[in-house]
C-alpha cells in the first residue's frame, strides 16, 4: 500500500509557511510552558513538517534520520571532545588561569569585547560550531570571575564567530558563493573583513544590553562558587593552561591554509598530514590527549572522572543539536526553499538591487536553518541576475557575495544546529535563546547588509 501524503495541489506558499510558523510556535510553547524536552519537541516538529510539506511518512523518516545522522557525523565528536576538554580545564583550575590572565591583560571592563574579537579571529579558519565548543570553557570562567551574565559572553562570542564564518573565506559558504558568482576570493576576504567590524561592534553592544536584562549563572546546576574544585589557587603556567584550546585551533587553521586554492604548503606529504590532523574531529581528539598531559599531576582516576562528567554533558547537547539538524534536514526536502527563492528572486529593487540577494538568502536561512545551504542556494538563484542588477563586473560579484552572506545570518533559531550548540553549552532556555541569539543574529545580518549597501555606493 502506498504511503499517504498531502496532495501536491494543496502545497501552496501560505499553507507551507503557516505550517512552518506553527511548528516553530509549537517548539517554543512546548519547551517553555509545558516543559517538554527540546529533543522531543524538535523530533515531533520535524515529523510534522515533513508530512505538511507533502512528503510521505517513509520519506519524512528518511529525511529526518538523514539530517540527524549528518549533524551527528559533523558535530558529535567535536562536541564530545570539547565538553571533555572544557570539564578538564574547569576542574583542574586551568580555566581559572586563562580567565585571570585575560582579565590582567585586557581588564574586566573589556573582557566581553575581547571575546567578540577572539570569536571573529578564530572563526576565519574554524567553523563557528567548533569554535564555540572550544572557547565555551573560557567564557564560563570569565563570567564566573567577573560576575557578568553568561548570556553576555555567549552572545558576544557566538556572534563574533558567526560573522566571519559567514563573511570571510575559507569557510565553505562564502567560498562556494564566491565561486558561483565568479567573485575574486581575495576581494571577498578584504571586503568581508571590513563588513565584520561593524557587525562585531553592533552585536557586542547588544550583548552588553541583553546581558544586563537576562542573567544566566555560569555555574553548573547544583554547583556553587564555593564548591568549585578550581577555586583553590592553581599551579599551571599560562601556556599549559591555554594549550588544549590553542593547539586544536592551530591545527584546523593550518589545514585551512593548506587547502587554499594557491596551495601555499604544496601538495605533498605535509598537506596530507595537515588534512588528517587538522580535521576538527581529529584536532579535538588530540586536544583531549594534550589536556590529559597538562593535568597529569591529578592522576588518571581524576582525569577519567572528568571525562565521564564531560561526556554526560555532551550527550544531551549532541542529541538536541542533532534533532535541530533533523528538522533542518526535513525542511530542506520540502518545497519551502524553492518557494522562497523563486518568489523573492522576481522582485525588482532598482537602485537597491544589492539588497535582493540579501532578501533571498534571509528567507532561505530563516526557513531551512543552514547558513551554508542558504548561501549556496541563493547564489545559484541570483547568479544569472547579476548583469541586470549591475553586479556582474568590478566589485559587483564580491559585494553580491557579501550581501548573500549577510542574509544567511538572518536569523538563527530552532531549525539551526548552531542555535542549539550555543543554548545548550551556555545554560540558555529556548525562550532565552530567541531573545539573545535570534535577535543578535538579526542585528548581525541587518548590520551586514547596511554596510554592504554603503560600500556599494562607493565601489559600484
Amino acid at each position: 500500500m502506498p504511503d499517504l501524503k498531502i496532495p501536491s495541489e494543496m502545497l501552496s506558499g501560505p499553507f507551507l509557511f503557516g505550517a512552518l510558523a506553527l511548528g516553530i510556535a509549537f517548539i517554543v510553547v512546548a519547551t517553555t510552558k509545558f516543559k517538554l524536552h527540546p529533543f522531543l519537541a524538535l523530533i515531533i516538529t520535524a515529523y510534522g513538517m515533513g508530512l505538511c510539506g507533502g512528503m510521505t511518512p517513509t520519506q519524512t523518516i528518511a529525511a529526518l534520520t538523514g539530517g540527524f545522522g549528518k549533524t551527528i557525523s559533523y558535530i558529535g565528536i567535536v562536541i564530545a571532545c570539547g565538553c571533555i576538554i572544557g570539564m578538564v580545564l574547569e576542574k583542574s583550575g586551568c580555566a581559572l588561569v586563562m580567565a585571570n590572565l585575560m582579565l590582567r591583560l585586557i581588564g574586566r571592563s573589556r573582557s566581553v569585547l575581547a571575546m567578540s574579537c577572539t570569536g571573529a579571529l578564530v572563526s576565519i579558519p574554524v567553523f563557528c560550531d567548533s569554535g564555540y565548543v572550544i572557547l565555551s570553557p573560557l567564557t564560563r570562567s570569565l563570567a564566573r570571575q567577573t560576575g557578568v551574565s553568561l548570556a553576555t559572553f555567549a552572545v558576544a562570542l557566538s556572534m563574533g564567530l558567526y560573522a566571519t564564518h559567514c563573511l570571510v573565506p575559507p569557510t565553505p559558504g562564502p567560498i562556494a558563493t564566491a565561486g558561483e558568482l565568479r567573485a575574486d576570493i581575495g576581494t571577498v576576504i578584504l571586503l568581508g573583513a571590513l563588513v565584520v567590524i561593524p557587525i562585531v561592534a553592533a552585536t557586542y553592544a547588544y550583548a552588553q544590553f541583553a546581558g544586563r536584562r537576562i542573567f544566566v549563572d555560569a555555574h553548573r546546576p547544583g554547583e556553587t562558587a564555593a564548591s568549585e574544585p578550581a577555586a583553590n589557587a592553581p599551579s599551571y603556567g599560562a601556556f599549559a593552561a591555554f594549550s588544549p584550546i590553542l593547539f586544536p585551533v592551530l591545527l584546523i587553521a593550518l589545514k585551512s591554509v593548506a587547502d587554499l586554492p594557491s596551495r601555499p604548503l604544496g601538495d605533498g606529504s605535509l598537506r596530507v598530514v595537515l588534512g588528517m590532523l587538522g580535521d576538527p574531529n581529529a584536532a579535538l581528539v588530540l586536544g583531549v590527549f594534550l589536556a590529559a598531559f597538562v593535568v597529569r599531576r591529578h592522576g588518571l582516576e581524576s582525569f577519567a572522572t572528568w571525562c565521564g562528567d564531560g561526556l554526560r554533558d555532551a550527550g544531551t547537547i549532541i542529541l538536541i543539536t542533532a534533532a535541530g539538524g533533523a528538522l533542518g534536514g526535513v525542511l530542506r526536502e520540502t518545497p519551502i526553499a524553492k518557494l522562497v527563492g523563486d518568489g523573492l528572486s522576481t522582485f525588482n529593487l532598482g537602485t537597491f538591487s544589492i539588497v535582493l540577494p540579501f532578501i533571498v538568502a534571509a528567507g532561505l536561512k530563516t526557513s531551512i536553518g543552514s547558513s551554508t545551504v542558504a548561501m549556496i542556494t541563493t547564489a545559484s538563484l541570483v547568479s544569472h541576475l547579476l548583469p541586470s542588477m549591475g553586479l556582474a563586473t568590478g566589485f559587483g560579484p564580491a559585494l553580491a557575495t557579501l550581501a548573500i552572506a549577510s542574509g544567511a545570518m538572518m536569523v538563527s533559531h530552532v531549525n539551526d544546529s548552531y542555535f542549539w550548540v550555543i543554548t545548550q553549552m551556555s545554560n540558555l532556555s529556548v525562550s532565552q535563546g530567541y531573545r539573545l541569539i535570534t535577535v543578535a543574529s538579526g542585528i548581525a545580518g541587518l548590520t551586514g547588509i547596511l554596510t554592504v549597501f554603503l560600500l556599494s555606493l562607493f565601489l559600484l
